[in-house]
């Protein structure tokens, strides 16, 4: 896609149902993202989720899609040991999940792991910039690459995963002018997350489009729709007609035929 100039579609899932509707509206990247840890499970980091976690969601989304890339994310500490541990862990998300390819967050040293993991035949999608397991060691979340210095490294760190044999790379929270020269500088694709208009595809977090999550709203998300205000709105009416009797009505009510209901009432008119 990015030879021909088509610009790539890529959302994150957690579950079966959203995994479903996102492969039927033809988004090419599905991302079993750690924002799972945030958006579903409450956490107040994507650094608390577990390889379980990750595995428990992935394999969900795996039954509902059956034609996008889906990429399961790699949580904290799962890369982070031995490079012979990270490549088991990424195994897991190819033979227990079923997931297509990994994501990892950049950190120092990371290359030789990457290196390793697509030497065991596991694609690797990179990530650089804002990385959110980590953000509590550069000043939390916040732009990524200000001033000339610390662009140039996120610029080194693209190249350096696209050398070690990354098939593509997030760019997230960067200032859109870095993100234009990395994604001018790579031969695979740079899908940007808050990193401007000129990458090769954009991700979002599917709550975050949806209207679904609010406990913060990023400033590089577009909220698309209400899902929580179309929630409340239902469930509030839900309650309504609970109390006043209106639910369930004929539509949601089983009946007997009614000579069998003869039958049952001589049943009960021996009985007693």
């Amino acid at each position: 896609m990015k030879s021909e100039g088509r610009r790539i579609a890529m959302l994150t899932a957690y579950d079966y149902p959203m995994a479903c509707l996102l492969d039927e509206s033809g988004v090419e990247i599905i991302l079993v993202g750690d924002s799972l840890g945030m958006v579903v499970l409450g956490y107040d980091t994507t650094a608390q989720v577990t390889m379980e976690e990750m595995l428990h969601h992935a394999k969900a989304v795996r039954r509902g899609v059956t034609r996008a890339l889906l990429v399961g994310d790699m949580p904290f500490l799962s890369f982070h040991g031995s490079t012979a541990e990270a490549v088991k862990n990424a195994g897991r998300f190819i033979q227990e999940a079923g997931c297509d390819a990994v994501k990892i967050e950049w950190k120092s040293g990371i290359e030789d792991v990457v290196h390793a993991i697509v030497a065991a035949g596991i694609p690797v999608m990179g990530h650089v910039g804002l990385t959110p397991q980590t953000a509590h060691l550069e000043g939390g979340f916040r732009l990524r690459g200000k001033d000339a210095a610390s662009a140039v490294r996120i610029i080194a760190q693209a190249v350096a995963l696209q050398e070690v044999g990354c098939f593509a790379v997030v760019l997230e929270c960067i200032p859109d002018v870095v993100a234009q020269e990395i994604t001018r500088r790579l031969a695979i694709p740079a899908i940007g997350i808050g990193a401007g208009p000129s990458c090769d595809g954009q991700v979002l977090v599917v709550s975050d489009l949806l209207g679904i999550f609010e406990r913060f709203k990023p400033k590089f998300a577009k909220r698309y729709a209400d899902f929580a205000g179309l929630a409340r709105q239902a469930v509030a009416s839900y309650v309504q007609e609970v109390r006043s009797g209106v639910f369930p009505g004929n539509e949601q009510t089983f009946t007997m035929d009614p000579a069998e209901f003869a039958k049952l009432k001589a049943e009960f008119g021996s009985a007693a």
